[in-house]
């Protein structure tokens, strides 16, 4: 434990390097982006009798080559059956440089000429539901995200800074706060970054309106982690202040009261969250994958980012030295 506050700079360097590589993700990889997140289709259907799903993706795949015959209309369609359902459902991706009459013509021959052909095959399978999501509602779901995103984070350093803006008078709560933003926003990035990452290898691992929300849910978890060793130095802070004890052991000792909570809070956690990615329908998968990086790069960031940047920031501040306080038991007597 002596050696997080020495080595910090070698933490810094592996988060910096994390971080401009996420940055460079978001502007060199290309997102692969749910129906949600685009003006793509969801056709869901039921069926009765046994369905192959490599028929139903050949039929997709003629689908999509005869609407793009004669220029890129569709980018990528997919299938997969729901899980303990009688129901399988086809996903396609459409350009975005068609005007919006005629990308809604392209969707609604799709969406016919498919239900044409797996009706073909088998006349009991029957369109249960259809899922078309227009330009405006990705606009909409991309501002919207951006804006919770930013919002929260923003409230989340209101807070911290008023929670600990009676610690020690020589630490400004502010410091509290912005260390708190830096690695809120340390850790969302990275967590999305390593998803994508993920996403050009597994394809079936898309950015949708539930990846937002386990951002989200990953700024609380987060801050739930830094908060606990941050409340353990204001605690620390109060108690050696004006005993001759300096912020490096301060910080030190309290890193080392609450590691062993942190690594088993988040252990724990990440055995259910795999449990959950293993065992439970591929419909949730996506957010578990989010939530299981989040994990791994808050619990990082709580105990070597957070604590150390906040000494970085503090460490020229001058506090008196740690003496033994040593009580009289006689004094407390009363006569």
């Amino acid at each position: 434990m002596q050696n997080i506050i020495k080595n910090r700079f070698i933490f810094f360097w592996i988060s910096g390097l994390l971080f401009l590589i996420s940055v460079f993700a978001f502007f060199w990889v290309k997102l692969n982006l749910w129906i949600d997140m685009t003006w793509g289709i969801q056709i869901e259907y039921d069926y009765q009798n046994t369905v192959d799903m490599s028929t139903i993706n050949t039929y997709a795949e003629q689908v999509k080559k005869s609407i793009n015959s004669e220029e890129l209309i569709i980018n990528d369609v997919n299938s997969y059956k729901v899980t303990w359902q009688n129901t399988f459902v086809v996903n396609a991706w459409f350009v975005n440089s068609l005007d919006d009459k005629v990308l809604e013509e392209y969707k609604m021959k799709f969406k016919e000429d498919l239900t044409s052909k797996i009706q073909a095959l088998d006349e009991t399978i029957v369109m249960s539901r259809y899922i078309n999501i227009w330009k405006s509602f990705w606009d909409y779901i991309k501002e919207t995200a951006k804006l919770t995103l930013f919002i929260a984070i923003g409230a989340i350093a209101l807070y911290i800074a008023y929670a600990f803006s009676w610690a020690i008078s020589w630490i400004s709560a502010f410091t509290f706060a912005i260390v708190t933003v830096i690695t809120l926003f340390h850790d969302v990035v990275i967590s999305t970054w390593m998803y994508i990452f993920t996403g050009v290898f597994f394809p079936e691992f898309k950015i949708d309106t539930f990846f937002v929300t386990a951002l989200l849910t990953i700024l609380g978890y987060s801050i739930n982690d830094t908060i606990v060793v941050f409340d353990r130095i204001r605690a620390n802070l109060k108690i050696f202040w004006g005993n001759w004890k300096d912020l490096n052991e301060i910080i030190t000792l309290s890193i080392k009261e609450t590691i062993v909570r942190s690594i088993y809070t988040s252990l724990t956690l990440l055995f259910v969250l795999f449990t959950i990615f293993f065992f439970w329908p591929d419909t949730v998968s996506w957010f578990i994958l989010v939530m299981i990086f989040g994990t791994v790069v808050w619990t990082f960031s709580s105990i070597f980012i957070a604590s150390p940047l906040l000494y970085e920031i503090n460490k020229d501040k001058v506090i008196t030295k740690y003496v033994k306080k040593v009580v009289n038991p006689d004094d407390k007597i009363v006569v």
